[in-house]
């Protein structure tokens, strides 16, 4: 780490310094937000995309499956080039592309436009979240950290949950055939109002000499794997059949040569893409395989239940965004305190989270498995906050315990090898659960909901697994005696 780095990093409460840090958190909560929420506020302005641009089903598929996949793909060789030339400079970088890029998204003239901007838009916005996390990490230590990251937490709830219903009300205001250009173009103001702020406070060290070398072949290597994975589950259209699993059959052997190829260049005292030292640490090997099964159940029940509302009830795009919103404030309330909670309970917070999460996707899953008609909005609101408070102790404690252990330095490699299993898990889960759903149809919309949350439920039980064997290896270790 560099010297004004390392200041940075270690300056005391109070004063000047004290005042900067809370200023540098809230631009990237601010820049969070705007990237987290373009991953779903687009799927409600997809019918005004059709009408404005006349765009065909592929296209809109790419939209979607473009945003996420570029997104996915950059995460870790942008995480490290954070680490090795200083996060605060890549993030102004960042920032500035995805404010362009939204832009040129919102003035789109015709389909092919609008896809080649939603995956620079994309991978602007993988560029940018784990310069966010590694600068949380590098500006807050103890009590305070995890106040931050529950802070992102929050950010990261409802952004998801509250996307389609900001996109919704967008597009009532602004007119279906052009009110999608304003889900773009309200980036920015944002983005420029926060270029200008991060321009002034930003710290501008020039981050950690010693992680400075190109790894081209790692950066192939792990790019490949990540396309062959998602590609299939973010566009499952154009991507189906054998050419799918030939896909599929191609990523354990792109990840076994990277990690082969990772290990000796580290040998050779290079500077590999990953350093894969870090799955020696417990917490985070625990903590991201929990994350990425978490992401998977979540993430999913935002797509199921808007198709269930809009197509099987009738429901408007802002009506189903309202229908959601009980999760985005559960998430968002829990969040503030869990932060704090999590630097004296560690990770029993978020299998306390998780517990809350199962209860209550399981009982939204039974309740609209039993037909509720029109008052399913309603009906589910209790169960949705109650998914949604466990959310909250879920995502950004579990962020804080799984990076505790990181080397600061090392930061945003980490945080991008945590995302890019965030983005998997998500695209799985969608995938998943969108299929069981869609399986059910033409048929009951009431049986096509309970098969997709299912999935979920299935994934977030999982998490729940994960976390318990973390716990008693965890406690087996304190307690040799009890092998």
């Amino acid at each position: 780490m560099s010297g004004a780095e390392s200041a940075a990093s270690a300056v005391t409460a109070g004063g000047e310094g004290h005042d900067r840090r809370w200023r540098v958190l809230a631009l990237c909560l601010l820049a969070g937000f705007m990237t987290l929420l373009d991953v779903s506020i687009v799927n409600v302005a997809l019918p005004s995309i059709q009408r404005g641009l006349d765009a065909p089903p592929v296209a809109l598929s790419w939209v979607i499956s473009g945003y996420a996949l570029a997104f996915g793909l950059v995460l870790v060789p942008m995480g490290k080039l954070g680490d090795a030339h200083g996060r605060g400079r890549m993030f102004l970088v960042a920032l500035a592309a995805f404010t362009v890029a939204s832009g040129l998204a919102g003035a789109a003239q015709n389909p092919a436009w609008i896809v080649v901007a939603r995956l620079l838009q994309g991978a602007a916005g993988g560029m940018l979240n784990p310069q966010v996390l590694g600068l949380i990490q590098q500006q807050f230590h103890g009590r305070e950290r995890g106040t931050a990251f529950g802070l992102f937490g929050a950010v990261v709830g409802i952004s998801t949950a509250v996307g389609p219903l900001l996109g919704g009300l967008i597009i009532e205001l602004a007119g279906a055939e052009h009110g999608w250009r304003w889900v773009f173009f309200v980036n920015l103001p944002i983005g420029l109002a926060a270029l200008i702020a991060a321009a002034r406070i930003m710290p501008r060290g020039s981050g950690n000499r010693q992680l400075r070398g190109a790894d081209a072949l790692g950066v192939f290597l792990l790019g490949a794997a990540v396309v062959c994975l998602l590609l299939p589950l973010v566009d499952r259209e154009g991507m189906s059949g054998p050419l799918s699993w030939s896909l599929w059959a191609a990523v354990p052997v792109l990840l076994l040569l990277f990690v082969t190829w990772e290990l000796r260049c580290s040998r050779r005292g290079g500077s590999p893409l990953v350093d894969l030292r870090l799955f020696r640490i417990s917490s985070y090997t625990f903590g991201a395989t929990l994350g990425m099964l978490y992401f998977a159940g979540f993430t999913s029940i935002f797509f199921v239940l808007a198709v269930y509302f809009q197509r099987g009830l009738g429901y408007s795009a802002l009506q189903a965004g309202l229908a959601l919103t009980p999760f985005a404030v559960g998430s968002a309330v829990s969040s503030a305190f869990s932060g704090r909670a999590v630097h004296r309970l560690g990770r029993k917070v978020v299998l306390l989270g998780l517990g809350g999460a199962l209860l209550g996707l399981l009982t939204t899953e039974i309740l609209l498995s039993r037909h509720q008609g029109d008052l399913a909005g309603l009906v589910i609101a209790l169960p949705l906050l109650v998914g949604g408070v466990g959310s909250g102790m879920v995502i950004s404690p579990n962020q804080t315990v799984t990076l505790s252990e990181v080397d600061v330095a090392r930061g945003g490699t980490a945080a991008g090898v945590q995302q890019t299993g965030q983005r998997i898990g998500t695209a799985i889960g969608t995938a998943t659960a969108s299929g069981l759903f869609f399986a059910a149809l033409p048929g009951d919309y009431d049986t096509a909901i309970a098969h997709g949350l299912l999935a979920s439920v299935s994934f977030v039980a999982a998490a729940v697994l994960v976390g318990l064997l973390e716990l008693l290896v965890t406690r087996r270790r304190r307690d040799p005696s009890t092998t």
